[in-house]
């Protein structure tokens, strides 16, 4: 072998050795990175799941708050529509015992069981004519001598009746519907 054969084995065995070095070192430096590439996108993959988690609890978070401040909203619109049933019991309850309390008043009137009188002034002629001139008895109660009254007519008295029925059926209206917005208000 020349010389020249020699150096071109040697030549091609460094090339040779240095194209096996550089594969190896591409193999280990694929190896290397690959690894550290792994290593990153398995801690980016922890810290999303780990920031998944955060937002799933605090998103649950709020949704118990929401349900816990609903739940509460809710008692309260329950116990005001309690109170305000009461309220409206109470109202008809008013109002039927003032329409029984009228009933029996007119009642008592239609039967003359009962009679409507009004005061006189005893200075008008009217009521010098009515008890002639001469004054009722005085009480063992007092010295004011007896006050002259005219007795109504029946009818008068039941339009009398009817319209203090209807203002009295008024003023409880006028109080539930105060009791009601005092309550909405609340």
């Amino acid at each position: 072998m020349s010389a020249w054969g020699g150096r071109l084995i040697a030549l091609l065995t460094l090339v040779l050795v240095c194209a096996l070095g550089a594969r190896a070192a591409w193999v280990w430096q694929a190896n290397f990175y690959g690894k550290q590439l792994a290593e990153q996108a398995d801690d980016y993959g922890r810290q999303l799941a780990k920031k998944d988690r955060l937002l799933g609890r605090e998103r649950e978070e709020a949704a118990a708050a929401a349900l816990d401040q609903l739940a509460e909203q809710e008692n309260v619109r329950r116990a005001l529509e309690a109170r305000l049933q009461d309220l409206t019991k109470t109202h008809w309850k008013e109002m039927n015992d003032a329409q029984q309390a009228q009933a029996r008043l007119r009642d008592r009137l239609a039967t003359a069981d009962l009679r409507l009188s009004v005061l006189v002034d005893a200075g008008t002629p009217a009521a010098q004519s009515c008890d002639g001139g001469v004054r009722e008895a005085t009480s063992t109660t007092g010295v004011v001598h007896g006050a002259v009254r005219a007795q109504l007519d029946p009818a008068h008295a039941q339009r009398i009746v009817a319209i203090t029925d209807e203002g009295d059926r008024g003023l409880i209206a006028l109080q539930a519907c105060q009791a009601y917005v005092r309550e909405l208000t609340q």
